[in-house]
């Protein structure tokens, strides 16, 4: 009777949630992960399409961050005698069609269009992750639902859908919005029209999570659904969100250039890549240079974080290895 007793006592405690048994199976899990994320590392170390690009990266959030170190002008000062001229000592970029100090500007443009990309990716991430994760997670009628509600966004073309959202922000507006209205009617827009890619991706990665045996495991221990989610099915899917992140980063900021530069995005006196780039379009073959070195930027920035993506991906992988 006592042996018994004992050992229903001991079955009780390795079957109970938050009993040891638990905790040691949890402890081996984040063991797992950090050694992925460590493996990950050491490997990105070695590939210089990581160091190259994470170079550039540094660079430029150095730049936006701190823009006056790096161009201590204005980047509105005007002096029309100096319209239009090229790239010399005194302006290493040339001038635009007002006299604006071309390097300037585009040093000072940095901040807009990455604080833009990098507040979008947060919006559509977050999003789409949320989503995409209770999508997998639950199955059934719920995944369906939000799958079906994903693909209105995905049939929206960009631009149009653009328009709409704008157009709806601005509703009922009189007068000019403010900068940081401007912004944030940017930053959204973008992100609702983005989110369902990383909806996908953390779907599927939720539907192969959630039929691995520790979230069996855990479910037999009577966990509840937001602890599985959060403790062992999303640690599991971050990976591919994390390199999605990192690849549309850079299209995001390419994005608002292309809002910028159809009227509908970031307007003066905001600096901007895609301003710039807008306002040489009638400039382009007689003043070349208003046009060449903010493309540059806007190019050099776009691949700088799809070469970044590309590394972090072939790390993550392990096919890759």
């Amino acid at each position: 009777m006592t042996e018994s007793t004992e050992t229903r006592s001991v079955g009780e405690r390795t079957t109970s949630p938050g009993t040891p048994a638990e905790d040691e199976r949890e402890n081996r899990e984040s063991t797992e992960q950090v050694g992925l994320w460590g493996d990950a590392w050491r490997d990105l170390r070695r590939r210089p399409l990581f160091v190259i690009s994470g170079v550039i990266i540094l660079l430029l959030l150095a730049i936006a961050a701190f823009p006056g170190l790096f161009a201590p002008g204005d980047p509105q000062a005007q002096d029309l005698s100096l319209a239009r001229e090229g790239p010399s000592a005194e302006a290493w970029f040339g001038y635009d069609v007002l006299g604006r100090d071309i390097y300037t500007r585009v040093i000072h443009g940095a901040r807009a269009s990455i604080v833009v990309g990098v507040l979008s990716t947060l919006v559509a991430v977050l999003i789409g992750s949320f989503v995409g994760l209770l999508a997998g997670y639950f199955g059934g009628k719920t995944d369906s639902f939000l799958a079906r509600f994903a693909e209105i966004f995905l049939g929206l073309p960009f631009v149009l859908g653009a328009i709409v959202i704008l157009s709806v922000f601005n509703a009922g507006i009189e007068g000019s919005p403010g900068t940081v209205r401007v912004m944030t009617q940017v930053i959204l827009t973008i992100g609702v029209l983005a989110w369902p890619i990383s909806m996908r991706i953390m779907r599927s990665a939720a539907i192969a999570a959630k039929q691995q045996d520790y979230v069996n495991a855990a479910k037999a221990l009577g966990a509840s659904h937001s602890r599985i989610i959060f403790k062992h099915v999303l640690p599991n899917c971050l990976a591919p969100v994390m390199v999605y992140a990192t690849i549309a980063l850079g299209q995001f900021i390419g994005l608002e250039a292309t809002l910028s530069y159809l009227g509908l995005g970031l307007t003066s006196p905001v600096v901007s890549w895609g301003m710039m780039i807008s306002d040489s379009q009638q400039y382009i073959i007689s003043t070349p240079h208003m046009l060449l070195f903010p493309a540059g930027f806007l190019v050099i920035t776009v691949l700088a974080f799809v070469m970044l993506g590309d590394a972090v991906r072939d790390a993550l992988d392990p096919k890759q290895k």
